[in-house]
């Protein structure tokens, strides 16, 4: 039996790859969670995993600032410690972010098993300074292997909901009929710049019978102000595996998380990478995908440029009925999805885990 300690907090791209696992690893022993006071894995880890916190913060900053951060992490590291020794863990396995640091020195203090998983193609801060510390670090990318020096890293892919992974329906709210179905999101915090480039084609793309899901995030002023029966905007879904399984194409931020939910969905997709993503590691994302033939990037551009509006046209030309599009990029787009998604990630990973404690 494993007593296994996972440490991801604060978006949903650390905490629901982490979920996946505590998940596949449920049954060979308990599982506690680490996090951090007020953050999102207050609401969405379940209780049957024992949420514990601990203060952490980043690595940023000189002088002064620095020292305290540092500070924080050795007392932060401290509190892990006795949290290991308290709870009897085996192992630690981390995602990423503010918790991450502290988890992993703490783990080396204590000499257990750790592994980091980095979803991303250019790894973050942590990875990058503490990946050599760990036993392993998984790689939701192929190409940030050659951007871990000193690490030891394995291919895994990153995790998704069991929900992407079984046919699920088309939700009953999204517009019915026989024109495509284009599926927009624009980010769980929103990505007003997107949202605008979007509406610019919307009403283009309705008016030749397409269907259109726009999920606008949190923050987006200028929601529901265009009405048609063919158009559904909201600001949230917990229905996405649905529509991204059903969809003709999505239009997406290059975040590693969503890149693997469409891939497991085997989605075409136009992917548009956040601008101001740390390292640009959305560009890298996309890059990637891009690589296997399965997604088109468009970077953000003013609402009246054409540059996505002529990708769209290009890529659903064949199901608008246009004379000469090409019928099968698509298709092809989808056999690209195939080639870069990864069912059994947490299944991988779970494995990972139970060698090195074994």
């Amino acid at each position: 039996m494993t007593r296994l300690l996972i440490a991801a907090s604060g978006t949903g791209g650390h905490l629901f790859p982490a979920l996946s696992v505590a998940e596949a690893v449920e049954a060979d022993g308990p599982v506690r969670w680490l996090g951090v006071p007020d953050r999102l894995e207050a609401s969405l880890v379940p209780e049957r995993f024992g949420l514990i916190t601990v203060k952490a913060g980043g690595l940023q900053g000189r002088g002064l600032k620095k020292l305290v951060q540092l500070t924080r992490l050795l007392l932060a590291s401290i509190s892990v410690r006795r949290v290991i020794q308290r709870e009897s863990i085996d192992a630690v396995f981390t995602t990423g972010g503010y918790i991450a640091a502290p988890a992993i020195l703490a783990a080396r203090w204590c000499g257990i098993p750790v592994v980091l998983h980095e979803s991303n193609a250019i790894p973050g801060r942590v990875t990058r300074l503490l990946g050599r510390l760990c036993d392993a670090v998984a790689i939701g990318l192929p190409a940030a292997a050659q951007r871990i020096p000193g690490s030891r890293p394995i291919i895994t892919g990153t995790p998704v909901r069991s929900a992407f992974l079984t046919r699920q329906p088309l939700p009953e709210w999204v517009p019915q009929g026989d024109g495509p179905l284009l599926v927009v999101m624009g980010g769980s915090q929103g990505a007003v710049g997107l949202n605008r480039m979007v509406r610019a084609i919307v009403p283009n793309l309705l008016g030749q019978g397409c269907r259109v899901v726009h999920l606008t995030g949190g923050s987006d002023p200028e929601i529901n102000q265009l009405r048609h029966p063919n158009l559904a905007e909201r600001r949230f879904s917990d229905d996405i595996p649905g529509l991204l399984q059903h969809a003709d194409l999505a239009i997406s931020r290059a975040g590693a998380g969503s890149l693997s939910e469409l891939a497991v969905c085997a989605t075409p997709t136009v992917l548009v990478p956040f601008p101001q993503a740390a390292d640009r590691h959305q560009d890298a994302n996309a890059s990637c995908a891009a690589s296997f033939g399965a997604a088109v990037i468009v970077h953000q551009h003013d609402p009246d440029h054409p540059v996505l509006a002529n990708t769209i046209e290009r890529l659903l030309g064949a199901r608008l009925g246009h004379p000469n599009a090409d019928p099968h990029l698509l298709q092809q787009m989808q056999q690209g999805m195939e080639q870069l998604a990864e069912r059994n990630a947490d299944q991988q990973l779970a494995c990972l885990l139970q060698q090195l404690k074994g």
